[in-house]
């Protein structure tokens, strides 16, 4: 038990909420940074959905500041404070490599993703709203943009299949790694961030990729029963 893990979630927070401030803005891989342009390609969710980051932003400063304050040398905070220092020093460069490389970028995000889910599943239930339900909502929009991310990178070198087909691919493998957190975690907070995402997809698709809206939308079906279900959650966010 140590108060410098507490330091380092407030230090890497802090830099990698500051960090969009310091590099040009991203949305979205370049046409010149993949061999086959990717531009607003079908797994991607309509652009308003992204200012959930906003809110992650907010709340992981949040709880890093309670953490520090309150929580300095918790032994339950602690267990979920090494994977998602690990998450937030990792995605604190993300932008800038994301501008340089989409290959790099995919790497990245998935070790954001994976250890951000790490820091969910170590989340004690006391302080939820301070540290399970921020850290939920992070390694949920995370668990959908890292399929976003490697559904548009293999598009773009086209890797088996087109846009249309990881579109299929990257909501289906975002939907298994959500079914197995939120079984896993009973985040609540995880699970509607999720569905926020599949929305997001929907909205951008529309009736023009009728088959990739009737998949976000049967995803947010299936992950909304999952997450409500009676038994009561293990991480009660």
């Amino acid at each position: 038990m140590n108060i410098s893990r507490a330091a380092f979630t407030l230090l890497f927070t802090v830099t990698f909420v500051v960090s969009p401030a310091l590099t040009d803005p991203f949305s979205g891989f370049r046409a010149d940074q993949l061999p086959v342009p990717q531009i607003n390609p079908p797994v991607q969710p309509a652009g308003y959905a992204f200012a959930i980051w906003g809110l992650i932003y907010g709340w992981l400063v949040v709880s890093a500041l309670f953490g520090i304050w309150k929580r300095g040398a918790d032994p339950g905070w602690d267990k979920a404070r090494v994977p998602l220092i690990i998450s937030l020093a990792a995605g604190t460069p993300w932008l800038a490599v994301a501008n340089a490389s989409a290959v790099w970028a995919t790497v990245l995000i998935f070790v954001m993703a994976i250890s951000a889910v790490a820091a969910l599943l170590r989340a004690p239930a006391a302080d939820r709203w301070l540290l399970a339900v921020p850290v939920g909502i992070y390694a949920g929009w995370l668990t959908a943009a890292s399929f976003v991310s490697l559904g548009s990178t293999a598009a773009g070198y086209g890797i088996i299949t087109g846009a249309l087909g990881w579109a299929y691919i990257g909501i289906s493998g975002a939907l298994l790694m959500a079914v197995f957190v939120i079984w896993q975690s009973r985040s609540r907070a995880y699970g509607l961030t999720v569905i926020w995402a599949l929305i997001g997809i929907i909205i951008a698709n529309g009736t023009a990729q009728i088959g990739v809206s009737g998949l976000a939308a049967a995803g947010i079906i299936a992950v909304l029963g999952l997450s409500l279900r009676p038994n009561g959650p293990t991480v009660p966010s």
